[in-house]
């Protein structure tokens, strides 16, 4: 059964972590999302090649147990918005890790415009400023369910619930632009 004391590792490390491609690709996911740390990109890696894993052995069972255990696993993806209602096990297959840091609660946060960059999105969340519906969440890994999109703002104990708070009137107007900078020089 094991020590509860030391729980497994929840994520596999690459086959080959020292080639070029694989390091690159790697940073740029992590500065795109925001994350802490390889760990954290390798749990959704091993997430993501786990639910491809189960569709690919759902291929091989005999129609009656498939079609069970499809809507069983298709009805999950759906509650985390992974894919949508009328999903098949091709959308399954073809689904991508970024497909699932897009849920994490960090990145919503961000997107939703409550945070000036991602890592201040982690910062309000680790600090407890934000909440989902009435709980308020502190793990910015926390993956958003479908109906639980509308229901993340700020959380009834934080002093930025106050529309006056600085911070949010730095997030409500718009950086300034700077002249030259996307314009298209004419001669």
């Amino acid at each position: 059964m094991g020590d509860p004391k030391k729980p497994r590792k929840k994520y596999r490390t690459p086959r080959f972590p020292w080639r070029k491609d694989v390091l690159e690709a790697e940073l740029r996911i992590i500065g795109q999302y925001g994350l802490r740390n390889k760990r954290e990109l390798w749990r959704y890696q091993t997430m993501v090649s786990r639910f491809r894993r189960i569709a690919r052995g759902l291929l091989g069972k005999s129609p009656e147990q498939r079609a069970a255990l499809e809507k069983e696993l298709l009805g999950k993806l759906h509650r985390l918005g992974l894919v949508s209602e009328d999903a098949t096990i091709d959308d399954v297959l073809d689904l991508k890790v970024e497909d699932i840091l897009e849920r994490r609660l960090q990145t919503i946060v961000y997107k939703l415009g409550l945070a000036k960059t991602l890592h201040q999105a982690r910062q309000l969340i680790v600090h407890g400023h934000i909440a989902v519906g009435d709980r308020r969440v502190k793990v910015p890994s926390y993956l958003v369910k479908r109906g639980e999109e509308q229901l993340i703002g700020y959380s009834f104990s934080s002093p930025l619930r106050d529309p006056n708070h600085s911070l949010r009137k730095e997030l409500a107007t718009p950086p300034p632009v700077e002249e030259g900078v996307g314009e298209e020089a004419t001669a």
